[in-house]
């Protein structure tokens, strides 16, 4: 891999000038061992220089090429798979980002964590696109009960999951160390911090300081983000890109059921699931009040006649 794929973006806004120094180092490159490559990629990625199409600081090490090639074999069906779900998720994500200053890049966290699933559960328990435990998730306000869980919900999450990240990035001052602690918990990075005395996240994965899952994990990130900016040069062409579901929303009463509203506005039932994942059985309880719901643009009167209807099927029953 050259450093020209990793530090320009192909667009027409691109200088003359920036292209033309980035292929004097390409050719400079040729001439160069891998561990020297490595070595001037690692040093070109610290996040002090004016590369183009990252915000996250990008290291190009052995761990990170490890990761790329598994996404380009074993792991490629899934991964074009999440390349695809990309294009219907991650603007949004990453607009919530950039507006309270985060970086947009750290969008691909969800990539790894959930492969964008609102359904996606691990083995502890942590539920929906950005994987929140039940705890955090209620510190950073989530609701979670019986039939509703908002850690599904993809607006109601990412909202979430930039609290969480910018208090991350106060106490630990690193984009790396950030991704670490969301990964392992705030607590267990704190204590192999002091116990280590360094902030390099890379030195205490030498170490072997973070479990397993962790140390793997920024190299994940880092993989699949620099794929995802070029998919074509490394192999991923021809992908079908999803595309977000224009939605409104709507005051649903208490004893609406989603798979009824469905089928009475001529969409699927999996359409409006998907749009109101936070609502686990799929219905609001009859002893709940109002709920605001997501319906396709569009169909407003024909969901408000669907609640009349079933207001006055009540009323008779």
């Amino acid at each position: 891999m050259t450093l020209i794929l990793v530090l320009i973006t192909l667009n027409s806004s691109f200088s003359i000038a920036a292209i033309q120094a980035n292929l004097a180092l390409d050719q400079k490159l040729k001439s160069m061992s891998l561990k020297e490559k490595l070595k001037l990629l690692e040093e070109k990625q610290s996040g002090k220089t004016d590369h183009f199409i990252f915000d996250l600081p990008v290291t190009y090490n052995h761990k990170v090429s490890q990761w790329i090639g598994y996404y380009q074999t074993k792991g490629k069906t899934f991964f074009r798979n999440w390349l695809e779900k990309a294009s219907k998720y991650m603007p949004y994500i990453q607009s919530e980002l950039k507006k309270e200053g985060l970086p947009g890049d750290l969008g691909y966290m969800v990539m790894i964590e959930s492969g964008f699933s609102a359904s996606a559960v691990s083995t502890a328990q942590a539920v929906g696109p950005w994987q929140f435990i039940g705890s955090t998730g209620k510190s950073y306000g989530l609701n979670q009960n019986y039939w509703l869980d908002e850690r599904r919900d993809l607006q109601k999450s990412t909202r979430a999951a930039v609290k969480y990240l910018k208090d991350l990035y106060t106490e630990f001052g690193s984009w790396y160390l950030v991704a670490a602690s969301y990964n392992m918990g705030e607590n267990g990075l704190r204590k192999q911090i002091k116990k280590n005395n360094t902030k390099d996240y890379w030195e205490l994965v030498r170490r072997k300081a973070l479990p397993t899952e962790t140390q793997e994990y920024v190299p994940k990130i880092l993989a699949a983000l620099m794929i995802a900016k070029a998919p074509n040069l490394y192999g991923f062409r021809n992908l079908d890109p999803e595309f977000p579901v224009n939605y409104e929303y709507v005051q649903a009463p208490s004893g609406t059921d989603l798979d009824m509203l469905a089928d009475y506005m001529s969409v699927t039932r999996k359409s409006l699931r998907d749009i109101n994942a936070e609502l686990v059985l799929g219905y609001i309880p009859k002893s709940q009040g109002h709920h605001w719901i997501r319906i396709p643009v569009g169909s407003l009167s024909v969901a408000r006649q669907f609640f009349r209807d079933q207001n006055k099927k009540s009323a008779l029953d």
